[in-house]
């Protein structure tokens, strides 16, 4: 068997390396690979060279917890199958079929406790879970509340997947912004009511006009542009708050806090989902976050969001595409098998 792996090598340069199996160790498994999402927002980063070379890939994932110097193995939506196990692990692992947060590549292996069993849930479903963590995530640093009038900048995977979790609330309006027909196309089936174009020329009037002229109780910034906080401001209702979902990596948010920051009392909030707000750190655990999540992948069937999928072996492929054609691709999965 042979492992194909994909490496950051530089700037815009991604290649598909072939790498001998290592033998695994008494306390692991051997995962084989079926399919591995790429998360857009986070490796095109990597890919344009925008991430701070100082900071870990990912301290919270001890396989990415390296600098990010290239060449690097990036990745962390991986769903496959344990075809072996080392002499000290339950052999009921075996055949199991797991989510990982590892990097792109055939076989792996794993300490088992790091590994989350998916059970009955599809495996192109399950490779949504990282994601659909996130926008529970989102939730829950947010508080929508019944009735309010919320607005979601930015419907790439997470984006769409905090669309589809705000559309199970009663809430008073559900407003959507999106540069992409496809993207705009897949929010409305999510449950949006409207998703604006926010390169449309009357964009400000017409969400206006839908937020019947006093804003949006609550926004979330899910973008990766950190031009957008300036633009959803002036959208903001009194007492409004904006959840920051991005992360811009090296790019600079010049924010104009002017009249409708101060005068509105908008509050601002960051959201990571390596971490619970201090204020659920009693009765919640990342456990049950976790299991929130999974709960949630047989309702919204992420899966349809797939637009591409490619060979491991014609990754740089897809690369390209999200690259040099964002607008025709929302998710797309490494194939495996």
């Amino acid at each position: 068997m042979k492992n194909l792996a994909v490496y950051f090598t530089g700037i815009g340069r991604i290649e598909i390396r072939e790498e001998e199996l290592s033998t695994i160790g008494d306390d692991q498994v051997l995962v084989q690979t079926i399919v591995s999402a790429i998360s857009v927002g986070t490796e095109m980063l990597f890919y344009h060279g925008l991430v701070p070379k100082e900071i870990p890939l990912d301290e919270n994932i001890p396989v990415l917890a390296q600098r990010a110097g290239y060449p690097f193995k990036y990745g962390y939506a991986a769903v496959g199958k344990v075809i072996e196990c080392g002499k000290t692990v339950d052999p009921k692992w075996r055949d199991g079929l797991v989510f990982s947060f590892h990097p792109h590549e055939s076989f792996f292996a794993a300490d088992p406790a790091t590994l989350i069993p998916i059970d009955d849930t599809k495996v192109e479903d399950a490779a949504f879970l990282a994601s659909m963590e996130t926008a529970v995530n989102f939730l829950m640093d947010g508080k929508p509340i019944i009735g309010e009038k919320v607005m979601v900048f930015g419907q790439g995977v997470v984006g769409l997947l905090t669309t589809a979790l705000l559309a199970q609330i009663p809430l008073g309006k559900l407003l959507a912004v999106e540069p992409h027909e496809i993207k705009r196309a897949m929010s409305v089936e999510c449950g949006a009511h409207a998703c604006l174009d926010p390169e449309e020329t009357n964009f400000d009037e017409l969400a206006n006009r839908l937020l019947a002229g006093s804003g949006a109780d609550l926004i979330y910034e899910v973008t990766g542009n950190p031009s957008t906080i300036e633009i959803a401001m002036p959208l903001t209702a009194f007492g409004g708050r904006m959840i920051i979902g991005s992360w811009y990596g090296t790019a600079k948010s010049r924010v104009q806090l002017a009249s409708h920051f101060h005068r509105r009392r908008i509050r601002i909030v960051s959201s990571q989902v390596s971490t619970l707000a201090p204020e659920f750190c009693g009765a919640w655990t990342k456990e049950r976050r976790l299991a929130v999540t999974k709960s949630m992948l047989g309702p919204i069937q992420p899966s349809r969001f797939i637009t591409h999928r490619f060979p491991i072996a014609d990754s740089k492929r897809a690369y390209t595409l999200l690259d040099e054609e964002p607008e025709k691709a929302i998710q797309i999965l490494l194939t495996y098998l």
